[in-house]
């Protein structure tokens, strides 16, 4: 062989490969934290489950109290998606010492972020739900479960600040058996604090608060123990006080804010999908709760991938590689696309089967069953539109995605299931069309988006 031709075969090995180098990393990053995500999920089913075998009317309570604690949850979680991309763009600069600054400026920001949501919950919540035409006593008794739901914010956020910097590090593990850590703690205490046994105080929904709060400070304190023992702690920079780096903290909060709306604008129009369906009546509204169900579940594998997209693409625009930044994100679509067309074809046959897991009514059932059957087809276009928005913030183009999602699903999904569901009739075959066609707008903007950047050097 030629020595030129040996020099070319030799770059050829050396040339990184998007499957071989990227796949590995991302299903690393991303199996952890699926599983956090559905420890979210879990913990919400177990008080769930609990607060109804209970009683119904605390059930009702603890829904009501938790609709709204949920929505500014959701924006918090986005707020703090910042400290990840941070932490990831410092490891791709090769700055390792310094992500403890962007943690310690995450935790700073999570415990405010907390403490003024818990406020603004107490003074306003109870207010709104008394303002939008509940009954009095279901009022009462969800602002009761509001009010201690409220207190949990600080902790919960400072966990997730925690977690998006161990997540950023690429070290999900440890988060994600913390979750399930706190999932156990909150088992047992709402099995203690909803029936108010052993003198305890409150019960039901409040008791079932109760629990929340003292698991998710419980998440809070395992993740600050966790990072605080861990053996590169002082290297990463974790108890050194920061220069200050006004750029740095400007980005991470400019990336928060962007997540943050696009976070509360698609709870909202979600939210108001729920509105829609109770105009059309009780069985709308129990089958579309089981569709959004399913949805969700589906969602948390994407939810997942999008981390691990935002970890390599983080990197990799740190490092200034745009080559990286483009394997990083083909291979996440790529990964996303394959998933969202299996869940569809697992799915769509077992509709039927599905929904009857869920309830016996077959008037329900009825109505359910078609409506998840076509929400199949939303599946694989809001997988790659969340992993898009997230690829997208950790290079950089924050209010882009945020622009799509007000686009899809304020300006399109919510007035077009009303105009489907109700003057056209359609019911909640209207409202999942409304949702099918917003998913793939917000795919194709991001998409596109994260197309046209890709031939630009960074």
């Amino acid at each position: 062989m030629e020595p030129a031709q040996a020099q070319a075969a030799s770059q050829g090995e050396a040339r990184p490969h998007p499957v071989r180098d990227e796949l590995p990393q991302l299903l690393k990053l991303s199996g952890p934290v699926v599983l956090s995500r559905l420890g979210i999920m879990a913990m919400g089913l177990t008080d769930a489950v609990v607060v109804g075998r209970y009683s119904a009317t605390e059930l009702g309570y603890h829904a009501l109290g938790w609709a709204p604690t949920s929505v500014v949850l959701t924006a918090l979680v986005g707020l703090l998606v910042g400290v990840q991309v941070m932490t990831a763009r410092a490891i791709g600069e090769g700055r390792r010492e310094g992500t403890g600054a962007v943690l310690r400026r995450g935790v700073v920001y999570a415990f405010w972020l907390g403490v003024i949501s818990t406020g603004a919950l107490a003074v306003a919540g109870p207010p709104f739900l008394h303002a939008i035409g509940l009954e009095r006593d279901l009022a009462d008794g969800a602002s009761r479960a509001l009010l201690v739901f409220s207190l949990s914010l600080t902790g919960y956020s400072v966990s997730v600040a925690c977690s998006f910097w161990l997540e950023g590090l690429s070290r999900p593990g440890p988060a994600a058996i913390a979750m399930w850590a706190a999932n156990v703690v909150n088992l047992l205490l709402v099995l203690l604090f909803v029936p108010g046994t052993m003198g305890l105080p409150a019960g039901g929904a409040v008791g079932a608060a109760w629990a929340t709060f003292g698991a998710r400070t419980f998440l809070a304190l395992a993740m600050l123990g966790f990072i605080a023992t861990m053996p590169e702690a002082r290297a990463l920079g974790v108890f050194r006080k920061p220069e200050i780096d006004r750029p740095g903290a400007a980005e991470q909060m400019r990336i928060g804010f962007g997540a943050g709306i696009s976070n509360f604008l698609e709870v909202a129009s979600f939210a108001s999908m729920n509105v829609i369906a109770g105009w059309l009546g009780g069985l709308a509204v129990a089958a579309w709760a089981i569709v959004l169900n399913v949805a969700a579940i589906v969602f948390m594998v994407p939810l997942g991938l999008a981390t691990g997209a935002a970890v390599l693409v983080g990197k990799a625009y740190g490092a200034r590689d745009n080559a990286g930044v483009n394997r990083a994100g083909a291979v996440s679509f790529g990964v996303t696309a394959v998933f969202g067309v299996l869940v569809t074809l697992i799915v769509w046959p077992a509709a039927e089967l599905i929904t009857r897991g869920y309830t016996t009514d077959t008037a329900t059932i009825a109505i359910a069953a078609p409506a998840l059957a076509l929400a199949v087809l939303m599946f694989l276009p809001d997988c790659l539109q969340v992993v898009a928005a997230q690829a997208l913030r950790a290079r950089g183009d924050v209010w882009l995605p945020t622009g799509a999602h007000l686009t899809s699903y304020i300006l399109i999904m919510m007035p077009l299931a009303y105009v489907l569901a109700i003057p056209m009739k359609m019911h909640l075959m209207g409202i999942v069309w409304a949702v099918v066609i917003a998913s793939v707008v917000s795919a194709v903007l991001l998409l596109a988006r994260f197309w046209l950047l890709s031939r630009r050097a960074l």
